[in-house]
């Protein structure tokens, strides 16, 4: 789980197989993307323009096939409702329902609206009931799951386009049961979805000390042209970000390219094979030596996915999520009818006190003293609530430079440098309307109310940006919807943090 780039990588160009240690790697790709790297402008928070939301369609159907509680994945069909093309918003979106399941449904795309009330927002329609799309793949995968999933247009060697699976879960501690491979495809017919897979994201032995927590939830599409120039054609990215800092302190992204490594090109992989990547976004985990972290980094932080934006000559890589301010604590959310005195008035500290002591100060380094657990000592009797809190809470989006990736995948950037140019806080656009005792429970409230944002997804043809809040609407999510504005080239100044 270090911070340094793996030893060993199997890289695959032009249908050739070779086998190498990192240097040679990133030697090979520093010869490929140096003469190719294009650097467009920036695309600004300003850009990204509020046209509303819809509610997930209504189901008759019982648990586990139910929206409620989910918000894992979602991906958007360029293909999906045609009859629906004519109201400005074609297409439809695959997305996992209930949490523990992540059975997968196909729904339409109403006209969003911008409204406060959630029961007046339109109402998606079913187009293919849930379905388990993992034909006996994941079942290892039940603590607290996590699943990514995309749509990409046949690639290489391939007839038809396909949804692209990560799955994965909270903790992975057993070689051999909970770490297993955790990718694989499927058709977009979920009845009969042909899944194949499941592969490793590089090497057994690498998942085995603990890269698997670095790749196994969000997946994105990255551009065939930008995939061309500086990945060797692999325009799948993958990731994962894990509270507390197991998976890096950071988002993280790979390129792969699951059919390339198919014999033939465009065939499924074997099962278990182990699939080459090209690190783009890669910070060190907690406990390394050199603490590369995301400026402003929380162990409460919580990145749940991203699209790759090409607007109009200005591109962007987005990562949705929410970020964690002010103190950092593992432990408990402030207890309602607990008054934390005026110096924090977000909500004071609330620690677990068995084991490693484990809050800072707003600084990010300072350790709590006494005085700032002293209103929660005691108060906290919702042990269901334990895990990496802060004292606030924001929906944010991320803007990453791609020009700074391309020059990770050059070798001449390492991959924990890039950070974010600039950012854009979302709160103001959302419900955060949730008050079920069962969901607070877990999730928190008010200021420190964690978990807002579940997946995103993004329609590159017409740049519209889907982007899942959980809890909204009752127990399940509401859909929120950007259109990618086209504006004049302009470069973006430099952005000190989230």
């Amino acid at each position: 789980m270090g911070g340094k780039m793996r030893a060993n990588t199997t890289v695959r160009l032009n249908g050739e197989k070779l086998i190498g240690s990192g240097l040679l790697y990133k030697s090979l790709f520093l010869f490929m993307a140096i003469p190719t790297i294009l650097f467009g402008g920036r695309l600004q928070p300003s850009d990204l323009v509020y046209l509303g939301a819809f509610r997930l369609p209504e189901v008759t159907t019982e648990y586990p096939e139910t929206w409620d509680w989910s918000g894992e994945a979602m991906a958007y069909f360029p293909h999906g409702d045609p009859a629906g093309a004519s109201d400005g918003f074609p297409g439809s979106l695959f997305a996992t329902g209930l949490d523990s399941e992540n059975l997968v449904s196909e729904f339409s795309i109403p006209v969003p609206l911008v409204t406060r009330n959630v029961q007046s927002l339109p109402m998606a329609v079913t187009l293919q009931p849930f379905s388990d799309v993992r034909e006996s793949l994941f079942s290892m995968f039940v603590e607290l799951p996590r699943v990514g999933m995309v749509y990409l247009p046949a690639q290489q060697g391939q007839s038809e386009g396909l949804l692209y699976l990560a799955w994965g879960q909270h903790y992975h501690e057993e070689p051999g049961v909970t770490v297993a491979p955790t990718h694989a495809w499927c058709g977009t017919d979920l009845s009969h979805p042909d899944t194949q897979g499941a592969w490793w994201v590089g090497t057994q032995a690498e998942n085995n000390s603990g890269f698997i927590y670095r790749v196994n939830d969000y997946l994105m599409a990255i551009p065939d042209g930008w995939a061309s120039s500086n990945t060797g054609g692999r325009s799948l990215a993958t990731g994962r970000f894990r509270d507390g800092g197991w998976s890096g302190m950071g988002p993280n992204l790979y390129a792969i390219a699951p059919w390339l490594e198919g014999a033939p090109v465009g065939s499924p992989p074997a099962p278990n094979t182990e699939m080459s990547y090209v690190p783009l976004l890669h910070y060190s985990v907690v406990g390394d030596e050199e603490g590369h972290t995301l400026n402003h980094y929380s162990h409460a932080d919580s990145w749940t996915g991203g699209a790759w934006i090409q607007s109009g000559g200005n591109d962007a890589v987005l990562f949705t999520g929410t970020k964690g301010s002010g103190y950092n604590w593992y432990g408990f959310y402030t207890p309602a009818g607990t008054d934390p005195p005026p110096l924090y008035p977000e909500g004071a500290p609330c620690v677990y006190m068995v084991g490693d002591f484990m809050c800072t100060q707003p600084d990010g380094q300072t350790t709590c003293t006494a005085e700032d657990i002293a209103p929660c000592e005691g108060a906290a009797v919702e042990t269901q609530s334990r895990g990496w809190w802060s004292s606030r809470f924001d929906a944010k989006i991320l803007f990453y430079d791609p020009a700074d990736l391309a020059r990770v995948a050059a070798g001449t950037m390492e991959p924990w440098e890039p950070q974010p140019y600039a950012v854009l806080d979302i709160d103001d656009r959302l419900f955060l309307n949730a008050d079920m005792a069962d969901v607070t429970m877990y999730n928190g409230f008010d200021d420190q109310r964690k978990n807002r944002l579940g997946s995103p997804a993004y329609d590159a043809e017409r740049n519209l940006l889907y982007v899942m809040e959980v809890f909204a609407d009752d127990y399940r999510p509401v859909i929120h919807l950007w259109r990618v504005n086209t504006p004049s080239r302009r470069h973006g100044r430099p952005f000190e943090g989230p």
